[in-house]
């Protein structure tokens, strides 16, 4: 059991209360500390609908976002290894909704409208978008291993032009942004033929501002095109992202073909089994990270919840109390961004905590600022305490969770013996070559590594580091590779090396120089015959 809340003299906090989980803990922070803040200054009409027990208690989420026909649905068919209600698949705009696929004992469909009422689902908050919206959500149920582990969220696909955007009859971008503050991961998807990244796709990019760390980026069909055009294509993708993705560091882009078709163009077949294997990774981290993304999650908010009273209560002491209201109104949400900077140096706030002031500037026209609240230091403080002191014991907590109950990493489908067996990643290749092979496999280049060896004019047999130093050193390979080689080789540790010895070094070279990273221990089927039979 966990106690994280402490007073002077005991380890209960006012009510007495214990936490047992960080599930917990978060929830009961947000609704003691932060969500009294939120309610007193109208946080839920400007910027994000208050949190429920689903939000805390739901699986990790995958948003999958892009233009149309560039395989947002097929990958998701792709990692699930089947169909799932409501799935259409074709080069056509065929998606016409959002679909959240999530586990269900039994297949089947849930409309939008059933959806946002369901308490056990984190959707109920959707409903403020209308019956546009609800009309194009439908939750796809269906018992597979993977969703057992996270949800996936299809959305879309984004079409250029003025039309789709006009004949929505829902924000689209808002819709975007309130999922983009929930899910663990948002996809972006581009098909190596349309790189082009139209006035919407644009806009609902920019919808996840503040939510960089969960991007990441899937060049889709690469197999498609040969190796110089996929350099082209992927310099391209780079600078149109660099337009719209406005942060200093470079987003992680991978590339591949995500479907259960055969490669179109096998030159770039390990770069592609390399890449997906790293995508891969990242989802399956997914469960492990979802309690901290949680606890980040709720930081940022807390963080824009304050920032929000500030600028809400400096409103309302600028009023006048009886005459001249309208006009001081439209003074100062003109002066808005210079209230950005007042508040920024007097209570030292970053200018990145700071929501986007046009946006600010359009919603504050509905509001009468005389009835907003004034600065009430007490909500303030309380947040600050929770950020400064309860947030630290959660973190611990997160930790000591993980140590005991490690959470399970996501399994089944496209997971799912992908690094097991001939067909995993590196089987047969590198250091794993002649792993099952009856013979040594450095045998079958040894003529060429003697001839060497006796020009290096052994004694005894074996040659003294002096001299192998001279030829390993011609594979210009670094001193530290080159060092960690000779204790590979050196099998019987006497700082010599016999024929044997020096043929694997120069095999441990040829590896490196491939491209295949070195082991830390010399594996049983490179040990040279005179020094032990390989198992």
């Amino acid at each position: 059991m966990f106690s994280w809340v402490k007073q002077e003299q005991g380890g209960r906090n006012k009510e007495g209360e214990m936490y047992q989980t960080v599930t917990e803990g978060l929830q009961t922070l947000y609704h003691k500390k932060l969500l009294p803040l939120e309610e007193h200054y109208l946080f839920h009409d400007f910027h994000s609908p208050a949190l429920e027990a689903a939000d805390f208690q739901s699986k990790p989420m995958v948003l999958l976002v892009g233009q149309y026909s560039t395989g947002k649905t097929t990958f998701i068919r792709y990692l699930l290894e089947q169909d799932f209600p409501g799935m259409r698949i074709g080069p056509e705009p065929t998606t016409d909704g959002f679909i959240a696929v999530m586990y269900g004992e039994n297949e089947g469909v849930v409309p939008g409208n059933a959806l946002v009422v369901d308490p056990k689902k984190p959707f109920r908050k959707l409903n403020a978008f209308g019956n546009s919206f609800l009309n194009r959500f439908i939750c796809s149920q269906m018992p597979n291993q993977v969703l057992q582990s996270i949800s996936i969220i299809d959305t879309p696909g984004i079409l250029s032009g003025e039309k789709q955007r006009i004949s929505r009859g829902y924000d689209f971008a808002e819709v975007l942004r309130w999922f983009g503050e929930r899910v663990d991961r948002i996809i972006l998807l581009f098909d190596a033929h349309k790189l082009d990244i139209s006035d919407e796709f644009s806009e609902a990019i920019r919808a996840f501002k503040g939510q960089d760390d969960k991007i990441r980026v899937v060049l889709n069909k690469a197999d498609q095109v040969d190796t110089q055009q996929l350099m082209r294509v992927y310099g391209a993708l780079m600078w149109s992202l660099g337009k719209v993705i406005n942060t200093p560091e470079v987003v992680r882009v991978y590339l591949g073909s995500f479907w259960a078709k055969p490669l179109q163009n096998t030159e770039n077949r390990r770069l592609f089994e390399a890449e997906s294997q790293d995508l891969f990774r990242d989802i399956q981290s997914l469960p492990r990270n979802a309690a901290l993304r949680k606890l980040n999650d709720l930081i940022k908010r807390a963080r824009l919840a304050k920032v929000h009273a500030y600028i809400i209560s400096y409103l309302k002491k600028e009023m006048p109390s009886l005459f001249g209201r309208e006009k001081k109104k439209e003074e100062l949400i003109m002066r808005l961004p210079e209230i950005y900077t007042i508040l920024q140096r007097e209570h030292h706030i970053s200018p990145g905590d700071f929501p986007n002031v046009a946006k600010m500037q359009d919603m504050l026209q509905h509001y009468d600022f005389s009835k907003f609240p004034s600065l009430k230091m007490k909500l303030i403080e309380s947040v600050d305490k929770m950020l400064a002191s309860k947030i630290a014991v959660l973190m611990a907590m997160i930790r000591e969770e993980e140590s005991k109950a490690p959470p399970a990493m996501v399994s089944g489908g496209a997971f799912e013996g992908s690094q097991d067996g001939p067909f995993g990643q590196g089987y047969g290749e590198g250091i794993s070559a002649g792993a099952d092979a009856e013979d040594w496999i450095v045998s079958r280049e040894k003529h060429r590594y003697d001839e060497i060896f006796y020009m290096l004019m052994p004694v005894n047999g074996k040659i003294t580091g002096v001299n192998a130093k001279k030829e390993m050193m011609n594979s210009r390979l670094p001193n530290t590779v080159l060092g960690k080689i000779w204790k590979l080789a050196d099998c019987d540790r006497d700082g010599m090396l016999d024929d044997e010895e020096f043929a694997l070094a120069q095999h441990l070279i040829k590896i490196k120089l491939e491209g295949y990273e070195l082991p830390t221990e010399l594996p049983d089927h490179l040990v040279p015959p005179a020094n032990g039979e390989p198992s």
